[in-house]
């Protein structure tokens, strides 16, 4: 039996949501959260039972359902995100997989914006379409294009802000009305941007999916995601996708991701002060050819950055000059920045997504979102800022 340690309260700030909010207690009231590994649950009587699974005693029936300790993640991040529900998943993936097919059936239409992660766009382009859902993408900075591909079938829209790896912000307002005007969902991936610095539910969108393996988590640690929207969606919708197919979140992971958030402020705000720095650094080296941080103004989209975002985050991309074997030259050259597709990590992270997270879209998608073969994109991490500019500079000599 747990109790709810959330009382009632005046409304907190976001770091101080972070730490308390969600907190159940067993009745041992224990001050870290409690981590509940097991499967299933036990009732006092077969009539508690059958209670408990027709809906007449709420309370946890199996760990593939919900489970305490999962549920305190979920709760906590509603509060931070402004939700009225929320669902934990085993991977950042899983997520996204579960919004979009908790929002279609055979028949339907979606529309997405085209730089996407390599696997988000297999799921838009190849996966939704073996079941009968037609799919379209769009440049996700024309508001045009969107206009001009939603159908009176389309049933949810799709994009990232800032996205993977280009660093496009997108009018999360504007593509929200057109979502509305044909009666879609509007989901939006937020990890790059974080729950810090944008608020896609305030901007007009309806579901916001996360890879908590990335900021949220923030140390390396493990896999998870969550599917965030109203009460009678995630109800009606996501809870009987999850019911029956298996994505949630496990316990331990999510025991984890509650430590993560309670420093996610913390650590978002230092990263994003350092990967400004980095920016403006790159931006004037002779060997970039372009630099691309959306909390810069000279970023393409830097209006709509300012509009919707409250800092640039902490992922920046560049260009170098000599194409892949530069790119390759520059990045085996670091020696504090370490190479892994990951991000939002406390260690600085680079890769090279034509050879990466975006080998598997194809040279003629990447010509087409700009994805170069000197393109480099950079996780900023907890290091001492000093420390990285002079390990980024010792990589740009060994590229001269």
């Amino acid at each position: 039996m747990t109790t709810n340690d959330t009382k009632a309260k005046k409304t907190w700030r976001p770091a101080t949501e972070l730490v308390h909010g969600g907190t159940s207690r067993s009745q041992h009231g224990e001050t870290s959260e409690a981590l509940f590994l097991t499967q299933g649950f036990v009732y006092a009587d077969a009539e508690a039972a059958e209670a408990r699974f027709n809906g007449e005693n709420p309370g946890f029936v199996y760990s593939r359902y919900a489970n305490p300790t999962t549920a305190m993640f979920e709760d906590r991040m509603k509060v931070l995100e402004g939700a009225e529900a929320a669902r934990a998943t085993a991977s950042g993936m899983a997520a996204v997989n579960l919004a979009l097919m908790a929002s279609v059936k055979a028949g339907d239409h979606v529309v997405a914006a085209k730089a996407l992660f390599g696997s988000c766009r297999y799921i838009v382009e190849t996966l939704l379409p073996r079941y009968g859902v037609e799919s379209t993408l769009v440049d996700g900075t024309d508001l045009d294009q969107w206009k001009a591909a939603v159908k009176p079938n389309t049933a949810a829209l799709f994009l990232e802000s800032p996205t993977n790896p280009t660093l496009e912000v997108i009018d999360i307002a504007a593509v929200a009305d057109i979502a509305h005007s044909v009666g879609a969902r509007l989901i939006v991936d937020n990890v790059f941007a974080t729950p810090i610095y944008q608020a896609p539910l305030t901007l007009g969108a309806d579901v916001v999916v996360y890879s908590a393996t990335k900021h949220i988590d923030g140390q390396g640690r493990c896999l998870g995601g969550i599917v965030l929207s109203d009460e009678e969606w995630i109800a009606d919708e996501v809870m009987p996708f999850v019911k029956h197919t298996g994505p949630h979140m496990s316990p331990f992971n999510a025991w984890v991701l509650l430590k993560g958030l309670e420093t996610l402020p913390l650590r978002v705000e230092k990263q994003t002060a350092t990967a400004g720095r980095i920016a403006d650094f790159l931006a004037g080296q002779s060997a970039v050819s372009r630099l691309i941080y959306p909390g810069r103004d000279d970023h393409p989209q830097a209006d709509v950055a300012k509009r919707q975002m409250r800092a640039g985050s902490t992922m920046l991309a560049f260009e170098i000059d000599g194409g892949k074997e530069a790119a390759f030259r520059f990045t085996n050259a670091l020696e504090i920045v370490k190479i892994s597709n990951n991000l939002g990590d406390a260690k600085s992270l680079i890769t090279h997504p034509a050879t990466t997270t975006h080998q598997s879209i194809g040279e003629e998608a990447r010509a087409e979102l700009d994805i170069s073969d000197g393109l480099l994109r950079l996780s900023i991490g907890l290091e001492d800022p000093e420390d990285l500019l002079e390990d980024i500079q010792g990589a740009l000599d060994a590229i001269k």
